[in-house]
């Protein structure tokens, strides 16, 4: 199919790809999902961190969360796809991001992972992004990124080669 990729697991639509010098100071992008029980599993089933108080309702019970949280790192994990598929797109890469976790994400929950772009390193395509996850208005995570973006010349090249 013309202009998607195909995985094992589902398709996804190739996404718009942002070149460094398409994207300006004050730029957001934002995504939303709701966490479930499954996402949890999977995520320690990945990472093999099998913290009880994600994976045990029990255990998580006696705990100051009064019930099974999800991974922090799940939260932070949604806003790798933000960056990889929605702002700046294919091809960015990470180079850096710090975390600061504020407050649980349970099950059921609805995050919204955002971006926004602060700052530019001309010469070096590097973008510095605010970052936060939300649940409702309550800030969970913050932080800030550092993505590595490809000039607006290696996109129309990248993008002429895929057609």
């Amino acid at each position: 199919m013309a202009g998607q990729t195909q995985s094992s697991v589902h398709m996804t639509p190739i996404a718009r790809t942002y070149a460094f010098e398409e994207l300006e100071l004050g730029q957001t992008a934002s995504r939303e999902h709701v966490i479930t029980a499954a996402d949890i599993e999977a995520f320690a089933d990945v990472c093999h961190d099998h913290n009880p108080v994600h994976m045990d309702a029990a255990y998580a019970a006696a705990t100051i969360f009064k019930e099974r949280v999800a991974h922090g790192m799940l939260s932070a994990g949604i806003m790798s796809g933000l960056f990889g598929e929605d702002l700046p797109g294919p091809g960015a890469i990470y180079v850096a991001q710090s975390l600061r976790f504020k407050a649980p994400v349970k099950i059921g929950d609805r995050l919204t992972a955002r971006c926004e772009v602060i700052s530019k390193m001309p010469g070096k395509n590097l973008v510095v992004f605010k970052t936060e996850c939300r649940v409702g208005e309550k800030v969970v995570v913050e932080g800030e990124a550092t993505l590595l973006v490809a000039s607006k010349a290696k996109v129309s090249a990248d993008s002429a080669a895929n057609q």
